[in-house]
C-alpha cells in the first residue's frame, strides 16, 4: 500500500503558507534585481550582433540572447508568483468554468489518452476572477494528465458546499497516476522545487494556484498515495465577503 500524503491539518497548512509567503517576497524582490543586469546583457548582445559578420560568432550571440530571454521569462513567473495582480472577482458558475477549460484542453486530453469524468452540480456559484480561476482549473487538470498513465482516469468534481456556515464552491481533481513521494508532498507548492515527475512541483504552476486561491480567500489542499492516486481540493467563496478563517 502506498503511504498517504494528506496535507489537511491546520498546523501543517499554517507552516506551508508561512513558508510560501516568505518565498513569494523573496521572488518578487529578487526578480527586480535580476532583471536589471539581464536587460544590460540583452542590450549588449544586440549591439554586438549589429557589427558581427562571422556566422559562428553570430550563432553564439543568438544563443546567449535566447538564454537571456529564457531567464527573463522565468523571472517573470517568479515575480507573478511573488506579487500577483489583485483578482477582479465576479459572480461565476464553477461548472461552466470547468467545462470551458476542459474544452480548451481537449487536444492535450486526447493526446494523453486519459478519460475524464465530470461529476459537477449544474449550479456551483463562485465569487472569483475568471482569468485566475481558469488558470487554477487548467493547471490542476494538466497536472493530473502529466501524472496519469496513458489511458488513465481522471475525476473532476464541483459542487456547492457549506463551510463555517458560509457558502463555498468545491472543486476537486483526482487522478490514479503515480502519486507523490513524501519529499514531493512536502515541497509540492514550492516554486523552485523540481521533483521526480516533470508535471509536479516543477516551475510555478502549482505555486501560482496556491497564490491565486489564497488571494480569493480560499483554500487548496491535497491528498496523495504514492504509486496510487492524488486528489487536489479547492474551496472558493460562493459569493462576495465569504472568507475561510
Amino acid at each position: 500500500m502506498g503511504k498517504n500524503q494528506g496535507h489537511t491539518s491546520s498546523f501543517q497548512q499554517l507552516l506551508r503558507d508561512a513558508k510560501l509567503e516568505a518565498m513569494a517576497e523573496f521572488a518578487a524582490g529578487a526578480g527586480h534585481e535580476i532583471n536589471n543586469p539581464l536587460a544590460t546583457i540583452s542590450g549588449r548582445v544586440q549591439l554586438l550582433l549589429l557589427n558581427e559578420t562571422d556566422p559562428q560568432k553570430r550563432q553564439s550571440l543568438k544563443t546567449i540572447g535566447g538564454q537571456v530571454y529564457r531567464i527573463r521569462d522565468m523571472i517573470g513567473d517568479a515575480m507573478l508568483f511573488g506579487r500577483p495582480p489583485q483578482p477582479v472577482p465576479e459572480q461565476l458558475n464553477m461548472t461552466d468554468i470547468t467545462a470551458d477549460v476542459q474544452s480548451r484542453l481537449q487536444e492535450q486530453i486526447e493526446k494523453s489518452g486519459c478519460q475524464i469524468k465530470l461529476k459537477c452540480h449544474p449550479e456551483t456559484p463562485v465569487w472569483a476572477d475568471p482569468v485566475q480561476l481558469s488558470m487554477v482549473v487548467s493547471q490542476l487538470i494538466l497536472n493530473s494528465l502529466s501524472a496519469s498513465n496513458q489511458g488513465g482516469n481522471i475525476l473532476i468534481e464541483c459542487s456547492p458546499v457549506i463551510q463555517q456556515e458560509q457558502p463555498f464552491a468545491l472543486f476537486k481533481v483526482t487522478d490514479w497516476g503515480c502519486g507523490l513521494t513524501p519529499e514531493e508532498a512536502e515541497h509540492l507548492f514550492d516554486p523552485f522545487y523540481s521533483g521526480r515527475q516533470a508535471g509536479r512541483g516543477l516551475g510555478f504552476g502549482l505555486s501560482k494556484c496556491w497564490q491565486f486561491v489564497k488571494l480569493h480567500g480560499g483554500e487548496i489542499t491535497f491528498e496523495s498515495k504514492e504509486n496510487q492516486s492524488t486528489c487536489f481540493t479547492v474551496l472558493l467563496p460562493a459569493k462576495e465577503k465569504c472568507l475561510l478563517e
